[in-house]
């Protein structure tokens, strides 16, 4: 990503606060500001890719390749507990 309007389009719904966040960013402070959001769009770009690859694999009823560890029960007590705080 290359441009402002790259990096607003790789974020998605997120794209606004981008844009909010370089409206009020200092000056000196808008490089640090760029390189965050853009390692964020990055970052989301590669775990849209590794879902619709995920996607794949289920569609087809098969196993994603790798090493998997099943954590849908923390997850949920967790949540579970978040729920009562």
């Amino acid at each position: 990503m290359e441009t402002i309007a790259q990096i607003r389009a790789a974020l998605g719904p997120a794209g606004p606060r981008f844009t909010a966040a370089l409206d009020a960013a200092p000056l000196a402070d808008v490089p640090a500001v760029v390189e965050r959001w853009r390692r964020i769009a990055t970052d989301t770009e590669a775990a849209v890719a590794r879902g619709r690859e995920m996607a794949q694999y289920d569609a087809r009823g098969a196993e994603p390749p790798g090493t998997w560890t099943d954590r849908t029960d923390r997850v949920r007590a967790v949540a579970a507990q978040a729920r009562t705080s």
